[in-house]
């Protein structure tokens, strides 16, 4: 799931050296973190957060194909 994160996120901005996912877990539920540069956070998040809402939807869908709860933050 890290690498299918990282995999969509290189692949949506301008500095893909710049992506970076770190995995947490916390509870029983996996919580990725996923940090890109500045310039490109508008890419990762989109318009109305509709590029956001659809890849936390595609990893949540891996995730519960595993049989692990996955959570996606896009931290500053």
């Amino acid at each position: 799931m890290k690498e299918l994160l990282a995999y969509i996120a290189r692949n949506l901005v301008e500095h893909p050296d710049d992506v970076s996912v770190t995995e947490a877990e916390r509870d029983g539920e996996v919580t990725l973190e996923l940090r890109v540069a500045p310039d490109d956070m508008g890419k990762v998040i989109g318009r109305q957060g509709r590029i956001a809402r659809e890849i936390r939807k595609l990893v949540y869908a891996c995730g519960q194909r595993s049989g692990v709860r996955v959570s996606v933050d896009i931290v500053d």
